[in-house]
């Protein structure tokens, strides 16, 4: 008589396992770890140790409360990430190949500027198909979105990501253009061009230093070896935009923070700084729910004709 195979006790609880490993990774502490998954702190201690006993192998480097992977750890964690994100929203999953893409959640990282003037269509648009599925967008620029990426406290970002990395994937999407801005009536005002020389003599109103648009303005001056100065540092393409209306200094922006509205000047740049693209950033190996690559699919369709004109200009 034939008797039924019986699933070995490690195997039953890999997942349990494998997700308070992922958890911990993520959470940099096992004490947070155990938190998030309303657990005792030595109960997912010993789910890692058996993971480790399992594969014979050390995951973290136990040097004081934070985490530090090993390299074995860290390969462990690649593979082991988007399958328990995979298990975890199965039921999404299932449900949206059936065409039921009901409810959910969707996680953007993306900087103040990006959000009002290039997710503001597509935001709309889905809630209005999808009412049931809840929009989180994190206002946060540069490094804090990688953060959020290499947290998964967001699914994807969307903006420009200037540096290949080896941890994320960057997909472009729309394409704009490099733009001084000065109040109306200012001496440059009335050009069609002008050269960086010229704009040297003018106070600039610039990003803080750690942020991408200011590392391109000091790389540009300093290619051409001229001095320039910085008048105000402001986050945020609209305090920024305020501040040159009201004639405290001029600015180099990406024009897309202009909605044509502003009481501004333009002049383009394009001879000294490059096209920005913008785009969808997503660490390598993270599992994207349906409801995600729907909204993705949904953005890159509406921002198509958009890059189109921009092209056109």
């Amino acid at each position: 008589m034939a008797t039924r195979a019986t699933v070995p006790y490690y195997k039953q609880n890999r997942l349990k396992q494998l997700r308070a490993f992922c958890s911990s990774v993520r959470a940099g502490s096992i004490t947070e770890a155990a938190e998030a998954l309303f657990l005792s702190q030595p109960s997912v201690s010993l789910q890692i140790q058996a993971l480790e006993r399992e594969f014979g192998i050390t995951l973290y480097e136990r040097r004081g409360p934070m985490i530090k992977l090993t390299p074995e750890g860290e390969l462990l964690f690649q593979l082991a990430q988007p399958l328990v994100e995979g298990i975890d929203k199965l039921h999404e999953t299932f449900a949206a190949h059936y065409g039921r893409l009901e409810t959910g959640e969707v996680n953007i990282a993306a900087g103040e500027s990006t959000i009002l003037n290039i997710l503001s269509g597509p935001v709309k648009q889905f809630a209005e198909r999808y009412p049931g599925i809840r929009i989180k967008l994190h206002n946060v620029t540069g490094r804090d979105g990688l953060v959020m990426l290499r947290n998964d406290q967001a699914d994807f970002a969307v903006g420009p990501l200037l540096q290949p990395t080896q941890e994320f994937v960057y997909r472009p999407v729309v394409t704009y253009h490099p733009t001084l801005i000065t109040p109306l009536g200012h001496p440059l005002a009335d050009k069609q061009t002008v050269t960086l020389e010229e704009i040297s003599a003018y106070p600039l109103i610039l990003p803080p230093a750690h942020l991408s648009t200011w590392q391109l303005v000091d790389g540009a001056f300093r290619q051409h070896n001229l001095s320039y100065n910085i008048a105000l540092e402001a986050g945020g393409w609209e305090v920024i935009k305020r501040f040159v209306e009201l004639g405290l200094g001029i600015s180099i922006v990406t024009d897309v923070c202009l909605t044509g509205d502003e009481r501004l000047a333009r002049i383009p740049l394009n001879e000294y700084f490059p096209n920005r693209s913008y785009g969808v950033v997503q660490r390598k190996g993270k599992f994207l729910s349906p409801q995600s690559q729907r909204f993705i699919e949904l953005m890159e369709s509406m921002l198509a004709g958009q890059n189109d004109e921009q092209i056109r200009k």
